[in-house]
């Protein structure tokens, strides 16, 4: 240690400064500063760590992180400058005070339904069913969210969409070259990622839509979808909530295409407007056109269970006993 004090008070060499990187974690650092872990919200693969209001990911085995809601990112140097607003040498001295610091490992809850850590995401994704009208994921989606039964059909072809356990629903993300990456989890009383997974996109529509209508979680992007109708030209997209690395890399990689037009359709709080602000600023790098479409609720399936709810009421206030019933076809655009 005080080998260490040593070096910081004059110059590191790069090898003291590699070392005390293998030493101490970004893990050590949050851990040591009041930051707990988010279980829920966690893989072994991506760490969220919260104190009050913040939140940081650790990635790359404890040894790299990345703060979802700014720009901020890098090595346990950088987290420490990013926490205590110090310059390296004052980041390094406080890194060097943790060496040793033992953090505590994270409970990770027990494997269960099949979810065994030597199966593949894949092979875990397919011993799942697709769901199918009845079941116990599409009365979630389709009676407690309100999504259509045209629309769920359309996603689960396209194999987006799964069956959880206990009624959850798991919709897919995927990188450009189409392989699975990982599903966010959504139910009646849990939301967390795949064990393991990465978040890049869910991807409702085709890759090569010009309109890339940017949402903030799967059951959004359908939400929206199911409003606009599946309107032509579009991809609904899910960042998953955050703002990872693979997300923005593959977001740029859709917005450099020709005539695209970015939609920031997240949610309509202030870290929706902050996430709607990265888009924009993503759009001007890559000379694309952007719009901002913010939800008159806080979010689009919060919209669409509103849009239902009146529609319901005005069939049941004013309808005729022998109305004819209406066509359940694609929905309007707002």
């Amino acid at each position: 240690m005080e080998a260490d004090r040593r070096a910081i008070g004059g110059k590191m060499k790069r090898r003291e400064i590699e070392a005390l990187r293998e030493q101490v974690s970004c893990a050590a650092v949050l851990e040591h500063a009041g930051f707990a872990i988010d279980a829920k919200e966690s893989t072994r693969r991506a760490v969220k760590f919260r104190r009050d209001s913040e939140i940081i990911i650790v990635t790359h085995e404890g040894r790299g992180w990345f703060d979802p809601l700014s720009e901020a990112k890098g090595d346990v140097f950088r987290l420490v400058e990013h926490l205590d607003h110090v310059g390296f040498v004052g980041g390094a001295a406080r890194v060097a005070d943790l060496v040793g610091f033992q953090i505590t490992q994270p409970k990770w809850q027990s494997v269960k339904d099949g979810e065994r850590g030597y199966l593949s995401l894949l092979d875990r994704w397919q011993a799942r069913r697709r769901p199918w009208p009845g079941s116990a994921t599409w009365r979630y989606l389709n009676a407690e969210r309100c999504l259509p039964a045209f629309l769920l059909k359309t996603a689960i072809k396209a194999d987006l969409l799964r069956e959880g356990p206990q009624g959850s629903m798991w919709a897919a993300h995927r990188d450009h070259a189409g392989v699975l990456t990982g599903w966010e989890a959504r139910g009646p009383q849990y939301r967390g990622f795949a064990s393991a997974g990465m978040k890049v996109l869910f991807r409702f529509g085709s890759d090569r839509a010009s309109r890339l209508a940017v949402t903030e979680a799967a059951i959004d992007a359908m939400s929206l979808a199911a409003i606009e109708g599946l309107r032509d030209g579009t991809v609904y997209l899910s960042t998953g909530g955050g703002w990872s690395p693979t997300t923005e890399t593959a977001l740029r990689a859709l917005a450099a295409g020709p005539g695209v037009q970015v939609v920031a359709a997240t949610d309509g709080n202030p870290q929706g407007d902050m996430f709607a602000d990265r888009l924009r600023t993503l759009a001007d790098d890559v000379g694309c056109d952007w719009t901002r479409l913010r939800p008159p609720a806080d979010d689009w399936n919060e919209v669409l269970k509103i849009r239902e709810k009146e529609k319901r009421e005005r069939k049941e206030g004013g309808g005729m006993p022998h109305a004819r019933r209406q066509h359940q076809g694609r929905l309007r655009p707002a």
